[in-house]
């Protein structure tokens, strides 16, 4: 990680304003958030010290301290004993990591999470069908061939042993090519922040997902909606695409929101 000069104390320093009397720590790290994701500090650089950090802001010491203790503990800043306090990542790492942070650790809303997923994931199946590449395309079809390969294996599972329940392995192998489908396409609509948006969703929703109960039935039906959206994008029609993405979405929707305790009577089990 490379160390900057001392030299740029004072231009970073000046770049802040201070902060209202009697705010708390939490609006300290609020306004080093909005310098050190402005796009202007390399990765490496090195912060003022404590002290002119809090005459800029006009807190205390103690205020600079705690805040720059949190923001190190969320990854952003490196506090290196007798060293100093270093920027970890760039506006570009640093955008996403925040949000994912304050959205984990905010009140959340599992309804309104899925509602911002299924408006990122049609807008970005809208997108995809316009920039898709021939080799991405190849990729996508061998995601949806994976899915079907997968309820087939389940089918016959199914009816050697009249087991309602899905075996790991056809479970694993599906999920795995859901996963890869939806990453190839926040891939082809070639909007980073749109695919860092995406990510964050995800995650925050993976535990509920990683809870559902799978039936061959409700893979059938994912793999399905996949399969339209591929379509639609072999012919890249974006309307169709999203219209596609939005039903997918939906039937995800109630499989999140019954993983999640929610009250839906119409809830499935469709992998998202």
């Amino acid at each position: 990680m490379p160390v900057f000069s001392d030299d740029s104390s004072a231009a970073i320093a000046s770049s802040l304003q201070a902060v209202p009397a009697g705010t708390p720590v939490s609006q300290v790290a609020h306004r080093l958030l909005e310098l050190f994701t402005g796009g202007e500090l390399e990765v490496g650089t090195r912060l003022p010290p404590e002290r002119q950090l809090a005459a800029s802001l006009g807190v205390g010491r103690s205020a600079v301290r705690e805040a720059l203790a949190a923001l190190e503990i969320l990854g952003i800043v490196d506090v290196r004993p007798g060293s100093g306090t270093y920027l970890r990542g760039a506006a570009s790492d640093l955008l996403p990591q925040t949000l994912r942070w304050g959205l984990m650790i905010g009140e959340k809303n599992t309804a309104q999470l899925i509602e911002l997923r299924a408006g990122l994931e049609s807008y970005t199946a809208r997108l995809a069908a316009g920039r898709v590449d021939a080799a991405q395309l190849e990729t996508l079809r061998g995601s949806v061939a994976a899915m079907r390969d997968a309820v087939a294996a389940a089918d016959g599972d199914e009816a050697a042993d009249g087991e309602a329940a899905l075996p790991d392995p056809v479970l694993t192998a599906f999920v795995a090519a859901d996963a890869e489908f939806h990453a190839v396409l926040a891939r082809a609509a070639e909007n980073p922040m749109l695919t860092d948006l995406l990510d964050v969703t995800r995650t925050l929703l993976r535990v509920y997902n990683d809870r559902a109960v799978h039936h061959p039935g409700d893979m059938h039906l994912a793999g399905e909606e996949h399969a339209a959206i591929l379509a639609a994008l072999e012919e890249a029609d974006g309307d169709r695409a999203a219209s596609a993405m939005v039903a997918h979405m939906e039937t995800a929707r109630s499989r999140l929101l019954r993983a999640a305790g929610g009250d839906d009577p119409s809830a499935d089990a469709t992998p998202a």
